[in-house]
């Protein structure tokens, strides 16, 4: 009998130990796993630099890396915080993101491994580091300032596949490029409806001389897009050679317009 008390007094505390160490293992997660999650949902494009903290609770920069041991070149303004309650070790998801250099409020996350709620915010980004996503970018060399703000925000799992519900927008204000003499171009809103896996998108132009219009969708992972684009009156012989670039010439009344279509 007293062999018996001793076996399971032993296995007690065995148990109690790994519990502790799996315990402690969970509550000193390094913050570099959350830029490993970060990667792999991008594919690459964006990282995480001079990471701090723990999984739980840390910062860092976002930015984008490169290579795959190379230095990471900071995408936005100031350094993103995090706060991730031990809930999620329970399926409840209670998360914080501040930067208040890039986001205009707090951004809290909640819900479950299925479903997902963002509350409103907007997000600030200089557009001319957009040149480290690659070509085009680089090639257009955009300048001005990029706002995403959103609102009524859900994302949900289905099937294995992330959906999305909500109203996201996007303006570009002031924007220029190095392939135009004519500084600024104009400023632009992009309005997305997203219904799960779908999304609607209307373009339309704040203030010229570059003239931008149109509409699209994404269906299943293919975008469609049908737009113009055109000069103000008077600004036709500066932007030329900017609007060949984009497309075809046609007639659109008595007007000349360039062709924006994406099939």
């Amino acid at each position: 009998m007293k062999s018996v008390k001793s076996a399971a007094g032993s296995w007690v505390w065995i148990l109690t130990g790994i519990v502790s160490i799996t315990l402690s293992v969970l509550f000193f997660l390094p913050a570099s796993w959350l830029g490993a999650l970060l990667e792999k949902q991008t594919q690459g494009r964006l990282s995480l630099g001079d990471v701090q903290g723990s999984f739980w609770r840390g910062s860092a920069f976002v930015g984008v890396a490169s290579g795959a041991s190379g230095p990471v070149t900071p995408l936005f303004a100031g350094r993103f915080a995090w706060k991730i309650s031990p809930l999620i070790l329970l399926a409840q998801v209670e998360a914080e993101l501040a930067n208040p250099e890039s986001l205009s409020a707090i951004v809290k996350i909640q819900g479950n491994f299925s479903e997902l709620q963002v509350s409103p915010a907007s997000l600030l980004l200089p557009t001319e580091r957009l040149e480290g996503l690659g070509a085009p970018l680089n090639t257009i060399g955009p300048t001005g300032k990029l706002r995403m703000s959103w609102n009524n925000l859900r994302f949900a799992r289905d099937a294995g596949k992330l959906n999305a519900d909500g109203q996201l927008q996007v303006e570009l204000s002031e924007m220029a490029s190095r392939l135009s003499p004519v500084k600024p171009l104009g400023s632009y809103n992009m309005a997305f409806d997203l219904h799960g896996a779908n999304a609607d998108l209307h373009l339309n132009t704040l203030k010229g001389p570059m003239m931008l219009a149109g509409s699209g969708t994404l269906n299943g992972g293919r975008f469609q897009f049908s737009g113009k684009a055109w000069a103000e009156e008077g600004q036709q012989a500066r932007l030329a050679n900017l609007l060949n670039l984009l497309g075809q010439r046609r007639k659109d009344g008595d007007q000349d317009v360039i062709a924006l279509e994406f099939k």
